[in-house]
């Protein structure tokens, strides 16, 4: 569902000059997989979703999203995907059922097809009590759950998300795991990123670490335990980082 090329994405820096903020990854996510991508701050994670979300072009490589390359075939790539970003991207003045509504006819979702579907992700998600409340008003929480309902709204194959449970409460954090989960078990692709080393051991069927821009380490935990002598992901995060 997701195959990466020998990806790269370099940015101007005016103090430091050339930044290769992605150098030549490849990876593959199958349906069916939770893929997690690990990394310290500025390891180029962010980046990576954001070239396969299309909101940023690669300086080299490509990937292709449900058979679409990311370059030749940007719009159909994002009919495949629910891309959650990492600044949420809600309007404040509006509710999360005017956002639901908003995004679900501008992906042809109407009528009472649209209101099923925005009840389902409420009752799912423990959205029901708040999703007439102004964005404004909401909790962190909330509002990350808003985002995540948005993104899986048009009920796409391909999930990608920018560390989905930052800064949330650990209820709030295990309704959304349990949710990722769920996906796996509808058979839907995932991609996340996460810091959270827990999150990651217990939701993740394959791992790749990720720092300075190349992908350091890639497997499942048994492979990453035996490649680094260490048990624990926070462990062998640390030893492939040379830390």
């Amino acid at each position: 569902m997701i195959q990466v090329e020998n990806l790269s994405k370099s940015f101007l820096d005016k103090k430091r000059g050339p930044v290769r903020a992605v150098d030549g990854i490849s990876f593959q996510v199958a349906e069916g997989e939770i893929f997690g991508l690990l990394g310290p701050n500025g390891a180029g994670k962010t980046t990576t979703l954001r070239l396969l979300a299309t909101l940023l072009e690669p300086s080299a490589g490509t990937a292709r999203i449900a058979g679409h390359d990311i370059l030749r075939e940007p719009g159909a790539v994002r009919r495949k995907i629910g891309f959650l970003s990492g600044d949420m991207g809600l309007y404040h003045r509006l509710t999360p059922r005017e956002i639901l509504t908003f995004f679900g006819r501008l992906n042809d979702w109407n009528g009472d097809r649209l209101g099923r579907r925005i009840d389902e992700l409420a009752a799912a998600l423990a959205m029901r009590e708040f999703l007439d409340t102004k964005v404004d008003k909401l909790s962190t929480g909330m509002r990350q759950k808003t985002a995540i309902a948005r993104t899986l709204l048009h009920d796409p194959p391909i999930l990608i998300l920018d560390e989905p449970t930052a800064g949330l409460d650990v209820p709030t954090a295990r309704v959304i795991e349990e949710f990722i989960r769920n996906g796996r078990q509808a058979g839907k692709c995932i991609l996340f990123s996460t810091h959270v080393m827990e999150e990651a051991e217990f939701l993740c069927d394959r791992i790749a670490v990720i720092h300075q821009g190349r992908i350091r380490a890639l497997g499942t935990m048994r492979e990453l335990t035996e490649l680094t002598g260490k048990q624990r992901l926070r462990e062998i995060f640390l030893a492939l980082l040379g830390t």
